[in-house]
């Protein structure tokens, strides 16, 4: 006896109910989905390539100085009797040799951007660690914590921050210097506490901001569903702030990373060129612009070879960090 048509149809679509459908797709957490979105940015790929391009040559400048041929020894030989070169630059000397001195500037160049890049850094991470720390108690436990930290905040964001810095670097100096009887201090003493104080002024000038822009974050993620289920629970309030909130404030603290660095890279350049940064024998981009703007007129490659290196750095930076923030924001579409 054969089955009917309808019978049959029914037992067909019976067995593709049963049949295994296809398995479920992974979903994606934020940070997965701002770097796929990074991906795909050009633009972004593009600038990451010219900051990757400095960083190699600061982390390789002892190689490529060897590879030139260039030393840090002065060439008075190089000369002329008015105490300035006769070239540009030469095969010896890409980038020429210093008037009065003839130290080789292609030297000076590779070596001063290791502390361009590590002031920035290092001054960028510290100033992350203080704001987000600060900003988190601040906004999580409220009352005493939230009224003392603000009053700081506010209190250091009214403090001019270019005259302050021209005036603690001298006070370091006089302090911790340990200069004799004549007010001599060892240039290399002095270039390592100019070095420290301006990180550290950089970091106490800047850290407010971000632990000010933390704590209204917090202030918001604080009243959510998870975090009140996690509150009711009794979770500790370190598992509460490590684990429900710090992740959350993942994007705001790497779009914060990627401005700050090439703020302070730029910062440090600035108070070079005047005089209050960083001097020999540490040498640094603003530095060498300084003195190459005395003879921009018969030298302008002395002080255009650092200024482009700066502005191309911080340029790079800039974009990139704007598409950090772009990638991380779900609203924008580049």
């Amino acid at each position: 006896m054969s089955l009917g048509a309808g019978t049959e149809a029914t037992m067909v679509a019976d067995a593709d109910e049963r049949a295994p459908g296809p398995a479920p797709r992974e979903g994606k957490s934020p940070t997965q989905i701002a770097l796929e979105r990074l991906r795909k940015d050009k633009v972004a790929i593009a600038c990451l390539f010219v900051i990757g391009f400095f960083v190699l040559v600061a982390i390789l400048a002892p190689v490529l100085v060897k590879i030139v041929g260039v030393d840090s020894d002065t060439h008075q030989e190089l000369l002329n009797i008015y105490n300035q070169a006769d070239f540009q630059s030469s095969r010896e000397h890409p980038f020429g040799v210093k008037a009065n001195t003839g130290e080789d500037l292609f030297y000076q160049w590779a070596y001063g951007a290791r502390p361009s890049l590590i002031v920035g850094i290092a001054a960028s991470a510290l100033t992350m660690l203080v704001g987000v720390t600060l900003g988190l108690l601040a906004g999580f436990l409220g009352g005493v914590v939230d009224t003392v930290v603000s009053w700081i905040i506010d209190f250091l964001l009214s403090l001019p921050f270019l005259l302050m810095a021209i005036g603690i670097v001298p006070i370091a100096l006089q302090r911790f210097g340990n200069p004799d009887s004549t007010g001599y201090i060892q240039p290399s003493r002095e270039s390592t506490i100019r070095f420290i104080v301006l990180i550290c002024v950089l970091v106490l000038f800047t850290w407010p901001t971000v632990a000010r822009l933390i704590r209204g974050e917090v202030l918001s993620l604080r009243e959510r569903e998870f975090v009140q289920a996690a509150r009711s629970l009794g979770m500790p309030t370190n598992r509460v702030v490590m684990r429900e909130l710090l992740p959350n404030l993942t994007g705001p603290m790497i779009v914060n990373l990627t401005i700050l660095i090439p703020a302070f890279i730029a910062t440090e350049a600035g108070l070079s060129f005047l005089g209050v940064g960083l001097k020999d024998p540490t040498y640094s981009w603003g530095q060498t612009i300084s003195q190459g703007v005395t003879y921009f007129d018969s030298y302008p490659i002395w002080m255009w070879i650092p200024t482009i290196s700066v502005s191309l750095l911080v340029l790079a930076l800039s974009i990139f960090g704007d598409a950090v923030s772009d990638a991380f924001n779900p609203q924008t579409r580049r």
